[in-house]
């Protein structure tokens, strides 16, 4: 069977490529950036463009059976615009194409930011979606073009997720953990705060894109073993044997420095990252569990973990930029490094 990833030589396109293959099936990946795994670079189809370029995006899809669309602008990015154009523009390139294309199916990775700062916990998937900022709001836009779609789609919402080649703004806070330095959190670090091991996302798209129950509907995938801010991080800090501590800073005063350096391009944090950091963030997962079958294999602590360990073994492989798999600029955090 033929999978199709947009978004392919990102953090997850990469995960979902490799599980993809080992069950036996082809492979065929669009991005603006290359694969850069030379393994992966013998197996794959890899086709290189925009995700707002039709001509590629119905290159992508060509003859394929199952559609993956994880293609989307971060959070970061500087305007509303540009987040829009890829995250809205670029999935209604895809659903198009793969509605001509007769695709069997397209799974749609979205997001636990069409949420929000929701009042209640855990999440379900038809609670109200009031996304915080440019990126929860297209994701919300773009999720409403797969419910009309022509297309047989599922929407996949998974919480933070993280695994080995998880860089962006974890490699931060794993650079501080290494160098023993205090760690800054929201509040009191009392609140639960779900994340996911991206193994256990793979596994819940490729049986999304299985399972006949799925078609259209949405799904929460998150970690069902975890614990508050302050006990996942103290485990990660434990097994680190780092002599960081973590330090509470007050909420609204971070939130309101954290806007200004927001506005001015220069924070590693976007308006949904500060204004859910210190609330309870978890999502009912049971759906998944009972129409795919689903169950998350790893804690939120093994997960900290293993993208720690890694991210030991291959430190200063990168360069800064603006995706998942690359470190973010700490340009901002530089006096408060200087202090912790």
């Amino acid at each position: 069977m033929l999978w199709a990833i947009s978004g392919g030589a990102g953090f997850l396109g990469l995960h979902l490529a490799r599980r993809l293959l080992a069950d036996g099936h082809d492979v065929r990946t669009l991005d603006v950036a290359p694969l850069d795994d030379a393994e992966l670079e013998q197996s794959v189809e890899e086709l290189r463009g925009d995700i707002r370029d039709r001509g590629r995006v119905r290159r992508l899809v060509a003859d394929a059976d199952v559609v993956v669309h994880a293609a989307a602008a971060l959070p970061i990015q500087a305007s509303r615009a540009a987040i829009r154009s890829v995250n809205v523009g670029g999935t209604e390139n895809v659903l198009v194409a793969a509605r001509e294309a007769g695709a069997r199916r397209v799974v749609f990775v979205s997001s636990t930011a069409v949420y929000g700062v929701p009042e209640k916990h855990p999440i379900l998937e038809d609670d109200p979606l009031v996304g915080v900022g440019w990126y929860g709001e297209s994701k919300i836009d773009a999720e409403a073009l797969c419910r009309v779609a022509a297309v047989d789609t599922t929407i996949v919402r998974p919480k933070t997720f993280v695994g080995p080649e998880r860089l962006g703004v974890f490699e931060i806070l794993f650079d501080w953990i290494r160098e023993g330095r205090r760690i800054y959190v929201l509040g009191k670090g009392h609140n639960r705060y779900q994340l996911l091991a991206v193994e256990d996302l793979v596994d819940a798209i490729v049986r999304a894109a299985a399972a006949p129950e799925a078609a259209g509907e949405t799904f929460n995938v998150g970690a069902t073993a975890f614990g508050t801010v302050r006990e996942d991080l103290g485990a990660l800090i434990a097994h680190a044997q780092s002599s960081s501590r973590l330090q509470p800073v007050p909420a609204k005063p971070a939130e309101v420095a954290l806007r200004v350096l927001e506005l001015m391009h220069v924070s590693p944090l976007a308006e949904w990252h500060y204004k859910t950091a210190h609330k309870d963030s978890f999502v009912d997962v049971t759906k998944a569990q009972r129409l795919l079958g689903w169950e998350p294999r790893f804690s939120n602590r093994e997960a900290l973990v293993r993208t720690y360990d890694w991210y030991l073994a291959n430190r200063g492989r990168a360069a800064a930029g603006v995706t998942h798999r690359v470190p973010w600029n700490q340009q901002a955090l530089g006096l408060l490094k200087k202090l912790s």
